[in-house]
């Protein structure tokens, strides 16, 4: 283990929430901020970790890569790859990531492209809705502000689950990043900011109204939380028949805009993403490619896309 992962893990734990919003004050209704592991810390999680997630092996032209799904949201024990995890790391040269978060040139394009999306004028009722759930998350308002308001509620959801321990800022992709850079593997983006971030706009402001409308739903609610603490036990059972009927259980598909909208963040991503990944293996490098779980599912799921471009796909079971 390079005694410069500790240091950029701590550094990739603070990359996703540099640019955003501060919490305000301490108070005790304020969910926890996150805090970078400590040496000692880095050294039982390592010592003490386990696998979740979902691994394969994907064999082709005679050599191996692996293909590993995350999670976007993590506990501070979540961050050290377990036994399976980081020995396929270790056999591959390449780390393949969505975005390479610790680049700087992608630091800078995913703020500028977050900060500079097309106004979307809310009426205020919705204004008012969405400035109640950024004070319930102690968040500082005119740093939310510098986001449009699809980006505010997408930012809420993935935050809502803090006081029960889930924060983006412990998301396995940062540690898997900071363990690239610091192994001295070659770290690439599969992807840019600027694709990212269009997907996860609707495609005109009737559609973005109505995203923003339902998200807040689910955050008033209450329905946000449970769904992601559920796809969050999920993956830390690496449980992938659960995983493979999330649209059974998410509660998230009940409208032809919210199932637009999911074809728009997954099927139409993942032949770009599968193409990006065997071009990088048929190069003769050995890849760790770690994208989001729900790129892993159904018939248009990388596990699949990749068999049909001549792969041998092996799930890797954990064991206890």
């Amino acid at each position: 283990m390079s005694p410069r992962w500790p240091r950029l893990v701590a550094a990739a734990l603070l990359v996703c929430t540099s640019w955003a919003a501060r919490a305000e004050d301490r108070n005790p209704s304020c969910p926890p901020e996150a805090a970078a592991p400590t040496a000692e810390q880095v050294r039982t999680g390592l010592r003490e970790a386990r696998d979740r997630g979902f691994l394969w092996r994907i064999d082709k032209g005679g050599h191996r890569s692996y293909l590993y799904g995350t999670l976007h949201v993590g506990r501070p024990a979540w961050i050290y790859p377990g036994p399976h995890v980081l020995q396929a790391m270790r056999a591959s040269d390449t780390v393949a990531l969505e975005v390479d978060l610790l680049d700087p040139e992608m630091q800078r394009a995913m703020h500028d492209g977050m900060t500079s999306q097309p106004p979307l004028a809310l009426p205020e009722p919705l204004k008012a809705r969405l400035a109640a759930q950024i004070q319930a998350e102690c968040l500082t308002p005119a740093a939310m502000a510098q986001l449009g308001p699809e980006m505010q509620v997408a930012t809420l959801s993935l935050l809502v689950a803090r006081r029960d321990g889930l924060d983006p800022a412990y998301a396995i992709d940062l540690a898997l990043d900071g363990f690239g850079h610091g192994a001295g593997k070659q770290v690439v983006s599969l992807e840019t900011p600027a694709l990212q971030l269009a997907v996860l706009q609707a495609p005109d402001p009737k559609q973005a109204l109505e995203a923003v409308e339902s998200g807040l739903d689910d955050l008033e609610s209450g329905r946000a939380k449970p769904q992601l603490l559920h796809i969050a036990s999920v993956w830390e059972g690496s449980d992938f028949d659960q995983l493979s009927h999330y649209a059974s259980w998410c509660d998230c598909l009940k409208t032809d805009a919210e199932r637009t909208a999911m074809r728009r963040l997954l099927d139409d991503r993942n032949p770009g993403l599968a193409d990006a990944i065997d071009a990088l293996h048929a190069r003769g490098r050995s890849v760790f490619a770690a994208v989001g779980s729900l790129h892993m599912i159904g018939p248009q799921g990388l596990p699949e896309l990749l068999a049909r471009r001549g792969y041998t796909v092996e799930r890797v079971a954990y064991g206890p």
